[in-house]
């Protein structure tokens, strides 16, 4: 890397510590996507069991019996919209760090292609 500029290994660096926040954030979002479809699904399951079914909330490593199915539901649908929110936030940071992350590919390709190659310099 002798031949290459302060700027471009400046411009490299920025461009593997973007795609580094890129995978956390993809992570991120996955783990947030489960747990809100794991939520959904439990939303689902408890409109469809009948009224005297004993419902349960797990609490640590504890299972303890709901009898207020409507608050159980409604805690269920706060978290819900908390987890979507943050799952849309995640794809917002996503997106803008996906076009920094496209835009730094293109000049650092652009300054490689037209950099000084070992027979320009002699």
């Amino acid at each position: 890397m002798k031949d290459i500029s302060p700027q471009l290994q400046n411009q490299i660096a920025q461009y593997q510590q973007l795609q580094n926040q890129l995978q956390v954030l993809g992570s991120q979002r996955v783990q947030l996507e489960a747990k809100l479809r794991e939520i959904e699904g439990t939303l689902e399951e408890l409109g469809k069991i009948k009224d005297d079914t004993p419902v349960y909330k797990s609490i640590g490593m504890l299972l303890v019996k709901q009898d207020d199915r409507e608050a159980l539901k409604k805690e269920l649908e706060e978290h819900k919209e908390t987890l979507t929110i943050r799952v849309k936030s995640l794809q917002k940071q996503e997106k803008a760090l996906t076009q920094r992350y496209e835009d730094l590919a293109g000049k650092i390709q652009t300054a490689l292609g037209s950099a000084p190659t070992p027979s320009d310099a002699g």
